[in-house]
This record gives structure tokens, sequence and C-alpha cells, in this order.
């Protein structure tokens, strides 16, 4: 498998992991707020998305370099180390509200 291919695979799943997020917040502050089950899976998906940034060649990331790639993985770390009660759903919430139409902009146009 080429590089090139590699990314595609990553790009592919961080853009399934965009749409999961979206159908399992509602894009609804309260519901990520107010149901737990709903705060798992989005953090989930959340840490796997983010893995996968981790594994896209740097020739991917550098042609997107409005994408704060080295955020990304910072927010895997607390996602993976933090998850006894330091996860601020807030914080999640504005990476949601924020980040997620930039970055899946960013990803459409990686896509091949």
């Amino acid at each position: 498998m080429t590089s090139t291919d590699r990314d595609q695979t990553y790009i592919l799943h961080m853009l399934e992991c965009i749409e999961r997020i979206r159908d399992y917040s509602g894009m609804q502050h309260e519901k990520l707020l107010e149901n737990s089950l709903v705060q798992d899976a989005v953090l989930r998906v959340m840490q796997t998305m983010a893995e996968s940034s981790q594994r896209l060649s740097e020739k991917a990331k550098s042609a997107h370099p409005e994408i704060n790639w080295r955020g990304i993985a910072g927010f895997r770390n607390i996602l993976v180390h933090e998850y006894l009660g330091g996860i601020d759903i807030e914080l999640v919430w504005q990476v949601i509200e924020t980040e997620l139409l930039p970055l899946e902009a960013a990803l459409i146009d990686l896509k091949s």
C-alpha cells in the first residue's frame, strides 16, 4: 500500500468519524451535555479520528497548514489520558462547533 493509499484510508475514516459525531450529537449542545451515552460515543469517535490524523503523512498535512494537526494530536492525548473526570465537555462542544467544519473541508479537499 502506498503512502497515498494509506492517507486516503485515514481521510475516509476521519470523514466517517465526523459524520458519526454529527449523528450522535445532533449538533445540539444540550444533547451532548445531558446524555452520558452521547458523550461516551462522541469522545470515543473523536479519539479514533485523532488517532487517524496522526497517521496521515506529512505531505497530506502540509497541504492544509491551517488545520492544527498538533492540536488534534494533543486533544487525542487528553481524551485518552484524562478520562477520569478531566475531560471538559464544554471544551469538547467548542471543538465540535468550531473545528469540525474546517477539518471536514480540508479532508474533503485531500480526498481524491
